[in-house]
């Protein structure tokens, strides 16, 4: 705590210090009976998200953001407790980062891409939710060894997947390399020992090897006439492990193990210290790349070549201004470097415009798996840097094809593509371009436009984007009869026809689940390929065998009452339709009568997202769709089937399994019942032991109504004194 005092008035105003201190004050009170896995106080983890952001050089509402950044997740503090106390920026920011908590990347394609759209959308609402959120992932990634190894694993693979990818695509560098090295650590952890235990090994050799190359780059560029810092920077682990696993190599043959970083004043003094290390040493072909000239997406700027020294070491040398260091270092965050919130709205709105195009194209976008695939490849892929024939400099995501090319040069380029030369040579649309292709787009005014195949060779969200666009616009008509000819011949392969499946109440449930205004649209999204004849015939069908469901128990009610079954007889009989909706709180989509039964191994509550699986001759099992056992269902695709939650009287009876652990000390399960107890809730079952390091691990199944009661619960829970963690588990 002194050190976080001791640092920020250093940055910040005394009546902002004044304010660190109050939102430190009531985060250590609203935490003061909770505990980390590791043991220490809870507060130990928001005063080091702290001072990462200290680190990044962020402003006073970020900072306090980040003390503040779990209080409404595990409190009793809600949002309007910290925007009365601290305001409503601090209090979104705060709210912000609450809701990213709750986002789960490990689950069905149809989630992970919700929950992408999701990130993405705090991140356009202000950018600093993200930075808190990676600041956050990154002290829980340095101290993940006290989480189950299960925990362990799941986490650095999210991590490696979306947080490190993310935190380079706004150029946070620092941050990126840190995550990826603590992935390593847990995913390959033998790859990690032996990348460090050999890079120990050959660092006396390398640190000289260093040191006489940054002697001779000083002394020339003193010569010059020239201010720079110049020093020399290890490679991290992961970088090395990827170049391994790429090149198919050992670490032995590895060799450019340190990059020699060389910061001067003006862009001009960059490209003056580029051509004398390359009469100094001799430069390797094809490791050159200007980043100045053609920044990447990210904005990062820097001169890259790797070089032979004079003993035949290979090293890699970087050339960059300050102000480019600077933003190399901490990417999006140097635009808020400790202002009053605000930052250079210019540069900022440069720097997001690929976050815009991306939350713009993807409301295009057919399905979930498209736009995981274009997050994928437009945010966080290695680039190809090509060139037009006039020798302008282009750079693609990589695997981008003459398509990609010809929609960034413009629209109409593409529309007008009939062909492409790269190098000279004729190619195929479909091929990939490579770093350093002349890239050469045919084009004729006779041309016809874009084919529907281009849909499947197109690999960015922008030329995917402008090819549904030219289809939208100058074949409306064609659209509709082409989509309709493909949702009546799609219709008639599963045993409907389009007529019976035209229901009005069916086409408006699916028009404004599409956001369209008529059927006609529809067809001409689906025609253009806007929609996929799955998407909307999934919709058309659920809703038909609903409606004859329906029906049907409607026949069998009026029979019943005809019959006298459904007059009073020792009290009021119960109609025979109530009987035939599904007892358990669940409908099954399109099914009648199914016998339904909650799956053991992840114990599904009112509130999960679900999904069904009809098993053999034992009904429909429900699962929660992050259990594990549901990605082995895929397999079968037709054994799956949609269910939702009726909209029934809150109910308990649903089992849901719970972990304590903590601290050992008296009294701790009577505390753990007693609060249990106080939420009239009941257990069905508890037992308890202690764990190899002295923990206690307390199972506890209650009975409970919805996920809302049992996030209450495990929030009481964590409060308890010694207490380090409390999680629902699957089984």
């Amino acid at each position: 705590m002194d050190d976080f005092i001791a640092r920020i008035e250093k940055i910040y105003p005394p009546e902002q210090v004044e304010t660190l201190k109050q939102v430190y004050a009531f985060a250590q009170d609203a935490h003061k009976d909770q505990r980390r896995a590791s043991g220490e106080p809870y507060i130990v983890h928001p005063l080091s998200v702290a001072n990462i952001l200290l680190d990044l050089g962020m402003d006073v509402d970020a900072i306090a953001a980040g003390l503040l950044h779990d209080v409404i997740e595990d409190t009793q503090y809600e949002y309007e407790d910290i925007a009365q106390r601290f305001g409503n920026t601090v209090a979104m920011l705060v709210e912000g980062v609450s809701k990213l908590d709750k986002l789960n990347f490990h689950s069905r394609q149809v989630m992970q891409a919700e929950n992408l759209r999701k990130m993405l959308l705090a991140m356009s609402k202000d950018i600093r939710i993200i930075l808190i959120k990676l600041a956050d992932r990154l002290h829980n990634m340095r101290t993940l060894g006290f989480k189950r190894e299960e925990k362990q694993q799941q986490t650095a693979n999210e991590t490696l997947e979306i947080y490190a990818p993310l935190a380079g695509r706004l150029g946070i560098f620092r941050i990126k390399w840190e995550l990826e090295d603590l992935c390593l650590f847990y995913l390959d952890h033998d790859a990690y020992e032996e990348i460090s235990e050999k890079v120990a090994m050959k660092r006396q050799e390398r640190e000289e090897s260093v040191s006489r190359v940054i002697a001779e780059v000083e002394a020339r560029v003193k010569q010059l006439g020239i201010h720079a810092e110049i020093n020399g920077r290890p490679k991290h682990f992961y970088s090395i492990y990827k170049k391994m696993k790429n090149q198919n190599k050992p670490f032995d043959q590895i060799f450019d193990l340190t990059a020699i970083r060389v910061i001067v004043d003006t862009i001009q003094d960059c490209y003056t210290v580029l051509g004398t290390v390359h009469t100094l040493y001799k430069p390797i072909p094809g490791r050159f790349k200007d980043y100045i000239a053609t920044p990447k997406p990210n904005m990062y700027q820097s001169l890259h070549s790797t070089l032979i020294d004079s003993h035949g070491v290979p090293f890699e040398i970087q050339i960059r201004t300050f102000e480019m260091h600077r933003a190399a270092e901490y990417g999006i965050a140097a635009h808020w470097k400790y202002k009053e919130g605000r930052s250079d709205s210019n540069d900022l709105d440069e720097k997001l415009a690929w976050l815009r195009r991306l939350l713009d194209w993807q409301k295009d976008m057919a399905d979930a798996s498209e736009f995981i695939d274009t997050f994928k490849i437009d945010l966080f892929n290695d680039e190809v840097f090509c060139f037009t024939p006039k020798g302008d400099v282009i750079n693609l995501p990589k695997e981008a094809t003459p398509l990609d090319f010809a929609y960034y040069i413009h629209s109409a380029v593409g529309n007008r593509c009939t062909g492409a030369r790269v190098n000279g040579r004729i190619v195929p649309l479909d091929y990939a371009i490579k770093t350093g292709d002349v890239v050469e787009i045919i084009t004729s005014a006779s041309s016809h436009g874009p084919s529907r195949d281009w849909l499947k060779i197109a690999k960015t969200s922008q030329a995917r984007s402008k090819i549904r666009q030219w289809f939208k616009k100058e074949f409306k008509d064609e659209n509709i009869v082409h989509g309709r000819d493909m949702l009546d011949k799609e219709a008639k392969r599963l045993g409907y026809t389009l007529g019976q499946l035209e229901r009005k109440e069916a086409v408006e449930a699916a028009l404004q689940k599409f956001s369209l205004n008529s059927l006609e649209d529809m067809y001409a999204a689906v025609g253009f390929g806007g929609l996929t004849t799955n998407q909307v015939l999934t919709r058309l069908i659920a809703e038909y065998k609903q409606a004859h469901k329906e029906e049907r128990i409607a026949a069998q009610v009026a029979a019943a009452e005809k019959e006298g079954q459904s007059s009073q007889s020792g009290g009021a009989k119960q109609p025979q339709a109530e009987r035939l909706k599904d007892s358990h709180g669940v409908i099954v989509k399109g099914e009648a009568d199914m016998l339904v039964r909650f799956a053991q191994c992840c114990n599904p509550v009112p509130g999960d997202d679900i999904v069904g699986y009809i098993t053999r001759g034992r009904g429909v099992s429900i699962h929660r769709t992050d259990c594990t056992n549901v990605a082995s269902f895929y397999g079968e695709p037709e054994r799956l089937v949609e269910v939702s939650w009726a909209d029934s009287p809150k109910t308990s009876g649903y089992h849901a399994e719970v972990q304590i652990i903590s601290a050992d000390r008296p009294r701790l399960l009577a505390d753990v019942t007693n609060a249990i107890s106080d939420m009239k809730m009941q257990i069905v079952a508890i037992n308890a032991h202690m764990s190899k390091n002295q923990t206690t691990m307390i199972n506890i199944t209650v009975e409970i109504t919805d996920t809302e009661q049992l996030e209450k619960m495990l929030k009481q829970l964590r409060k308890i004194p010694e207490v380090l963690e409390a999680f629902r588990t699957s089984a």
